[in-house]
């Protein structure tokens, strides 16, 4: 069995420790970007939801199993292609140790035939990622659906074994005296270069994987594991600067 680094750093912007201020985009005026960054023999900057051993989150390059379409066959990899990668079902959830609130994430991910996973704002707020490649049905549980309120405005899904984009410009729910006064909101959500959701409030609250009960004004961004196999990759969190 090759042996696969398994360490994650949340570093700031890429490589460097060091805050970048970059120009007016999105929903900010300045941002300070984080990247996950590669670095030894843990998943350092990350927890995981359930027990060590039950894990299946390993660090290197993933692809199509050519044996077997519906599973992601992983090797090791260069520093300059690290992916986060659940090799199985039957694993647990990842989330950051870093909390954010309103953020831009950008991602791209890759599953198998048939596979799901899920992208949890804050840790709460999940965007569907599942095989939806040529399907005509639309709904809440497609790929890049918010589950629990809104199907996609198209099937904007990839071939299973491509690698696929996500921009997601979100707001956290605002608080006064304990009580909400504005829900969460997904400003804009882009799959693959196509506009999927914009100025989608979250009335209801959080979806029913959430990592915690109730709602809150910051939260981690977090990696479904639980239910297939899955690669994540180019994972970057943009803040507010303060």
């Amino acid at each position: 069995m090759i042996a696969i680094r398994s360490r994650l750093s949340l570093f700031l912007c890429f490589a460097v420790l060091s805050t970048v201020i970059l120009p007016a985009r999105g929903i900010f005026a300045a941002e300070m970007v984080f990247a996950m960054m590669p670095n030894s023999d843990t998943l350092d900057g990350w927890k995981l939801r359930g027990p060590k051993f039950m894990s299946k989150w390993i660090l290197g390059a993933a692809m199509i199993d050519p044996k077997n379409s519906k599973k992601l066959k992983v090797v090791e990899s260069d520093d300059s292609n690290i992916e986060l990668v659940n090799t199985k079902k039957g694993g647990v959830d990842i989330y950051t140790e870093q909390e954010f609130g309103d953020c831009i994430v950008e991602l791209e991910v890759m599953i198998p035939m048939g596979s799901n996973s899920g992208i949890y704002l804050m840790g709460q707020y999940e965007v569907q990622i599942i095989d939806s490649y040529g399907k005509k049905i639309n709904k809440d549980s497609a790929m890049g659906g918010i589950f629990g309120n809104a199907a996609p405005k198209i099937n904007a899904a990839k071939k299973p074994g491509e690698w696929q984009k996500f921009l997601i410009e979100f707001k956290a729910p605002h608080f006064e005296n304990r009580k909400r006064i504005k829900p969460a909101e997904f400003v804009k959500v882009e799959l693959n270069g196509q506009v999927i959701h914009e100025r989608l409030k979250i009335e209801n609250g959080p979806t029913s994987g959430a990592l915690k009960k109730g709602e809150f004004a910051k939260g981690p961004l977090m990696l479904q594991g639980g239910l297939g196999a899955v690669a994540y990759r180019n994972i970057r969190i943009s803040i507010p600067r303060q």
